[in-house]
């Protein structure tokens, strides 16, 4: 390639740009190199470009123009907008004064289509393993340097264009300096505090902010490391951990207590990674985290729950308490149900009910119901005989004090009972209450008045919470509901009972021609008055009249038809003694009397005891048992006909009592229940007949309680049970 004539005058010497180009070190430059390298001649013109800078200027890298052959050719006319204008006046000035110009920054946005072929892999300006793709930043960046080029005797031939891309190695020292920014400020704007260690676990650098937490002297940090602060009760632990963790090179996490400077103690996560060179441990970099805070949150709210959970379960078992209470009817059936409540829902130990009598001067126990202990009235709480009769308010103790000034009475330990009642009165409470170390005493009040006191005690030291209290108190509130409504209840069942015995005979009449038995067993968990009854009474010639009655319904109505029918039977009988003449008699009473609805039966038999012979009628009652001498036993057939109120033509059937035989008349009660129909009853009846022992057949007594044991056995008496056993005594009997 020859310069021209304007090339010629401007140098003062030939052309020698062509023998440049070709040299074996240019070569080199155009071939080796990883950055761009072009020659230009004194009018700008590109002469020579190596093949990194043809790859910039085809892909339009640099602001190239795509297809444009740059040999030849000014810059303007291959490069575009602010690349040309920053390189070509730096071109021109170091053709004017001969002085080379570096680190010349060009900037321009990154082309829209595919990358230009940049730098090979590991040569300078080349990405870097998980770096972006230049273009991925948006803009790049190119350092230039324009340096003069001489000939022999120091002629300007031109100049040098040297271009290296820096986008990749700008965007990673970028990403470098802000990472560090970003920990930087993470680790001062967070709550850890940071501090490194050498591998072997001993203090590298100081830690500051670790001292300033614990106190340490950089001294004593040097010495002992950050472990050191660790709290004495978790300081072995930690420290095995720590060995363990720098043995294995994984990461540390542990959460201990730290001393601090202050002399007190905070709660610290720990977490220390191992940094690795060539696979080995380095160093350690350690973050501690003060979470104390958040442990005293949590020990506050695992203590709230665990009182939320010992409240709710406290209301459920007040609810269940008050629930079982209003089923309780005794006053041993309440005292047994406080007892449950108590121990499960406080740990009571043992639970005494004590009432008042009617003067307010003495306090008597109350046995619980069915209590499975077997210890009653005198017994103490435990069972043991120390505990009194009976105790006198005005003397001095746990529940005298309670019943005495009308409010509570707390002792949680035995030092504190001993303050409250003096020496003696608190050693003779000990003594009723063997092993007992806390007490509470609760009066049982109603309309204002104390009817009794409620005791609790423990085997061990109590203190009770304020929501214990309150409970104990809601408890005692309940409990004397109950007491005030059993005692109401049991004086009612009394008189309910008296009434009930006074309609039935006193004595049985003796023959010696016939042994008889009857028994009563009323439903006890029902105050009300029931409808069965029995009779038996002598008629004219020596005859005996024999009944069995039972009345739909209980109460004051059901016994009040009883009388009636017991009355008027007795009336007609005694006019004609005939049983379809007394039913007939009592059919028309009832349609005077009587409700239409009302149900009634009876079984009404008229015996001769010399001779055993007699008549029998019923009135919708169940039929006879009947035990002969020497046959199974069996049911009457006799028909049973419609019950009182039901008018109908009543029959009679005669009968016959053999020496050694026996008949039982016998209410609903015994062989009906809710969970037994009267069929399934009947045959329950007779087979329990059939294994009476030798000789119970021939004794009334011990017939009709036999009978009894083995109807009512596994099944809860929902009604009343009456049994009339007649018996005609062999000979020899």
């Amino acid at each position: 390639m020859v310069p021209d004539a304007r090339d010629t005058a401007r140098t003062g010497s030939a052309w020698t740009g062509t023998a440049l180009a070709d040299s074996a070190l240019f070569g080199a430059l155009v071939t080796e190199v990883p950055f761009g390298v072009a020659f230009l001649d004194a009018r700008l013109r590109l002469r020579r470009a190596n093949e990194a800078l043809r790859a910039l200027l085809r892909g339009g890298g640099a602001g190239g123009r795509n297809g444009v052959n740059p040999v030849g050719r000014r810059l303007a006319e291959v490069l575009d907008g602010e690349f040309a204008a920053v390189l070509e006046p730096a071109l021109r000035g170091v053709l004017d004064d001969g002085r080379p110009v570096t680190g010349l920054e060009v900037r321009a946005p990154a082309p829209a289509g595919p990358a230009p072929a940049g730098p090979a892999p590991g040569t300078p300006g080349a990405a870097v393993p998980g770096a972006a793709a230049p273009d991925a930043y948006g803009e790049r960046v190119w350092v230039c340097a324009c340096l003069p080029v001489r000939g022999p005797g120091g002629a300007m031939l031109g100049a040098a264009l040297i271009v290296q891309d820096e986008t990749v190695r700008r965007a990673v020292e970028d990403a470098i300096t802000r990472r560090t920014e970003r920990y930087r400020s993470l680790v001062e704007a967070t709550t850890p505090v940071v501090w490194t260690t050498a591998a072997d676990g001993a203090a590298g650098e100081d830690a500051p902010h670790w001292r300033a937490v614990t106190g340490q002297t950089p001294e004593a940090y040097a010495r002992g490391g950050w472990i050191a602060a660790v709290h004495p009760e978790d300081y072995d632990r930690v420290a095995a951990e720590w060995r363990d963790c720098m043995r294995d090179g994984r990461v540390l996490e542990v959460d201990c207590r730290v001393l601090t400077a202050s002399g007190g103690r905070r709660h610290f996560e720990v977490r220390a990674v191992p940094i690795r060179r060539d696979g080995a441990v380095i160093e350690w970099v350690c973050a501690g985290t003060d979470v104390t805070g958040r442990r005293d949150a949590e020990e506050m709210r695992g203590r709230l729950t665990g009182q939320l959970s010992a409240a709710a379960l406290r209301t459920a078992r007040l609810q269940q308490a008050t629930s079982m209470l209003a089923e309780a009817l005794t006053v041993g059936e309440v005292v047994r149900v406080i007892v449950e409540v108590g121990q499960s829902a406080v740990g009571v130990d043992h639970c005494t009910v004590a009432l008042l009598d009617e003067g307010r001067t003495r306090l008597t126990p109350v046995a619980p119901a069915d209590d499975p202990s077997g210890a009653d009235a005198d017994s103490g709480p435990d069972g043991s005989d120390a505990w009194p009769d009976s105790l006198a308010v005005a003397e001095p103790g746990v529940m005298s004090a309670a019943a005495r000034d009308g409010r509570p009475f707390v002792a949680e330990n035995p030092e504190e009972l001993r303050r409250q009642l003096g020496e003696a009165a608190a050693a003779a409470e000990r003594r009723r209450g063997p092993g007992e170390q806390a007490w509470v005493a609760l009066p049982l009040l109603a309309a204002g008045a104390p009817i009794g006191v409620l005791r609790f005690a423990f085997t061990r030291t109590r203190f009770l919470t304020e929501d214990e209290q309150v409970f104990l108190e809601a408890l005692a509130g309940q409990c004397a509901l109950a007491v005030e409504r059993a005692l109401l209840f049991e004086r009612e069942h009394r008189t309910a009972e008296q009434l009930q015995r006074s309609l039935l005979p006193g004595d049985l009449p003796s023959s010696p021609e016939l042994r008889m038995a009857a028994r009563y067993d009323p439903v006890t968990r029902h105050v009300q008055v029931g409808g069965d009854w029995y009779d038996v009474f002598k008629l004219p010639g020596g005859r005996l009249a024999v009944v069995v009655g039972d009345v739909m319904g209980k109460g004051v109505l059901a016994a009040a038809i009883m009388g009636r029918v017991r009355n008027a039977l007795r009336a007609l009988a005694l006019t004609d003694p005939r049983p379809a003449a007394v039913l007939s008699g009592l059919d028309r009473l009832f349609s005077a009397t009587e409700d239409a609805e009302q149900f009634t039966t009876v079984a009404y038999l008229v015996i001769d005891p010399s001779t055993g012979q007699g008549l029998y009628t019923s009135a919708g009652h169940p039929p006879p048992l009947l035990l002969p001498a020497g046959a199974p036993p069996g049911l009457s057939d006799v028909e049973a006909g419609t019950p009182l109120g039901w008018p109908s033509h009543r029959q009679q059937a005669s009968f016959s009592l053999a020496p050694g035989d026996t008949v039982v008349l016998y209410s609903d009660g015994l062989v009906e229940n809710r969970r037994r129909g009267v069929d399934t009853g009947l045959g329950d009846l007779v087979a329990a007949a059939a294994e009476l022992p030798p000789g119970a057949a021939a004794d009334p007594g011990r017939l009709v309680d036999h009978l009894v044991a083995r109807l009512l056995a596994g099944y809860e008496q929902s009604d009343d049970v009456t049994l009339l056993a007649l018996h005609v005594p062999a000979s020899g009997e």
